[in-house]
């Protein structure tokens, strides 16, 4: 298995983030709201690292990259809802490129991303959503410890439709009250 890496999305990334996604665009189809032709331009590609980077300066998200050992580019996982209070959460969303699928990269990245969550931010709770069939991604989510926990009907709009999606869970294990 190959090393795998969560960093902080830059704005000197776009380039290479917008060339992957043109590439990406057939694989990542299935899985993703539909898109404008404009979403694979580099200039609506930096004003969206740009948002997300005013997020992250928020305290609302955390745009990562999944990178490789050599700091290549294998796709993006971002934080973000991170809701502080009585809830203490956030969500998670990921996906890999498809040379980098079933390598171990995406479960890499997803735990990477919940020790994050706790470690670092000191949150409760860890949220993912997934298609029913995706299985890569619901095997992903077990392997890391989420839990099902309920399905959303018509939960997001996905390639042009609104789809169902599992709802899945992790919880702190610092925070939860033993029996």
């Amino acid at each position: 298995m190959q090393n795998t890496y969560l960093r902080l999305l830059t704005l000197q990334d776009v380039p290479s983030l917008t060339e992957m996604l043109q590439n990406q665009a057939d694989h990542l189809r299935p899985w993703e709201p539909t898109r404008s032709a404009d979403y694979y331009s580099v200039p609506r590609q930096l004003q969206l690292a740009e948002q997300a980077l005013e997020h992250y300066e928020a305290g609302g998200s955390v745009p990562f990259l999944i990178t490789s050992g050599t700091d290549e580019i294998l796709g993006r996982l971002t934080v973000s809802g991170i809701t502080r209070g009585a809830l203490q959460s956030c969500a998670l969303g990921y996906w890999v490129r498809a040379d980098s699928l079933r390598r171990g990269h995406a479960t890499n990245a997803v735990a990477l991303a919940v020790s994050f969550a706790f470690e670092s931010l000191g949150l409760h709770r860890v949220q993912a959503e997934t298609l029913p069939e995706n299985t890569g991604s619901r095997r992903v989510l077990e392997k890391n410890g989420f839990r099902e926990f309920g399905l959303a009907p018509q939960y997001l709009n996905i390639d042009g439709q609104w789809r169902d999606h599992l709802m899945y869970q992790i919880l702190n294990k610092q925070h939860v009250d033993e029996p």
